[in-house]
């Protein structure tokens, strides 16, 4: 490890406001705006970490949770961490699992201390505190480790909402408190549902905490974009213009346009490779379910200007050829093309900002994308 976490706002795009950085890391640094594809079980799934890095992944996010029920925190430090067990000398992100808790449902039990929760494995009684996440992530050993939260679902009341974002924030100082590893970033996350007041005060109060960067979480979860939209625009003026902002869950093209525009710098999300699994792919002009029949004779790539392998070597027929007789390696070359289609993107967008030309670049965007084939 040569040097700690820093971030590096480089330029704001003056037709815009959006920004370009860097993430200086242990590991290698990280432009921003980005993209971080989700290798949930130390896998990026029908990847691997080759073909991650020849399609120009920066960095990857692993999922707590998923790591610490199998195969275990201590094994994986045995091996060296997480960056030596699955193969990758890269930037690492790593969850706090409080997202994948909320999500169990019937299966937890929420208190001021942690959540106590059933494993999905096999119905084993688990514990995860601000503290037990911290000893978890620190475990992993990634660059970035997120503080311990609690998510509201859509839709939610005042009440509920105040009630986790206090949470939130009293669960936020004891991670800070907690986290003792130098070469680790620890970032905070914004909550209060799809309330401005809300949004607001948990910006304010997380920044106070001067931590590295911020997440922005509970967004994404059902509700309309315009919501997300809204809830962005209310706390950009109140986050630290010198600390990165992570927008967690958000995977579709529009989406990132629109984050970016609002002040966001980093994105993750499953989407890319879940669709490629069921035989749905980016495309310019918008979504392609390459299953379908209108393929089946379509001897050219998914996207003609597209220089991923999957474009570079195989037609739409033959991938979906592949996916109809099941395949696995129809499902590679979609994925394939997914990340690098989203990666790619990102490149586009951070060499818009460079120019000052961010906001012509959402509309010739939105000139040739089709929002009634987006997801």
């Amino acid at each position: 490890m040569s040097k700690p976490f820093t971030f590096e706002l480089i330029k704001t795009c003056k037709q815009s406001g959006a920004r370009l950085g860097v993430l200086h890391t242990p590991h290698g640094d990280i432009p921003t705006p980005i993209y971080m594809p989700v290798g949930t079980q130390a896998c990026v799934k029908a990847m691997t970490t080759r073909e991650m890095e020849e399609i120009g992944t920066k960095i990857l996010l692993s999922n707590t949770y998923h790591l610490h029920l199998r195969p275990g925190e201590d094994l994986i430090a045995r091996a060296g961490g997480l960056h030596k067990f699955m193969g990758w000398d890269h930037p690492i992100l790593t969850d706090s699992g409080g997202f994948q808790v909320f999500s169990l449902a019937g299966l937890r039990k929420i208190t001021e201390d942690g959540v106590s929760f059933r494993s999905h494995l096999d119905g084993s009684s688990r514990y995860l505190s601000p503290e037990r996440s911290m000893q978890v992530q620190e475990a992993l050993g990634s660059d970035i480790a997120m503080a311990f939260d609690i998510c509201s679902a859509y839709p939610t009341d005042h009440a509920a909402a105040e009630k986790a974002m206090r949470t939130t924030h009293r669960w936020a100082e004891r991670c800070k408190k907690a986290h003792t590893r130098e070469d680790q970033a620890l970032f905070g996350i914004v909550q209060g549902a799809f309330y401005k007041d809300l949004r607001i005060e948990s910006a304010k109060t997380l920044a106070d905490m001067d931590l590295p960067g911020y997440g922005i979480g509970g967004l994404s979860v059902g509700e309309p974009k315009p919501i997300m939209y809204d809830m962005l625009e209310a706390i950009e003026p109140y986050m630290p213009k010198n600390k990165p902002r992570y927008l967690m869950g958000v995977g579709t093209p529009d989406c990132f346009l629109e984050g970016v525009i609002r002040g966001v710098d980093m994105f993750d999300c499953v989407l890319a490779t879940r669709i490629a699994r069921n035989g749905t792919v980016f495309t310019g002009s918008g979504r392609l379910v390459i299953r379908n029949q209108t393929s089946a004779e379509e001897f050219f790539p998914i996207e003609e200007d597209c220089d991923c392998y999957a474009c570079r070597t195989a037609t739409r027929a033959y991938i979906r050829h592949l996916l109809k007789a099941g395949e696995i390696t129809g499902a590679r070359l979609c994925s394939i093309h997914n990340l690098r289609f989203l990666l790619h993107m990102m490149e586009e967008i951070r060499q818009a900002i460079m120019e000052d030309r961010l906001l012509d670049y959402r509309r010739e965007f939105y000139e040739r994308y089709d929002l009634t084939r987006n997801f």
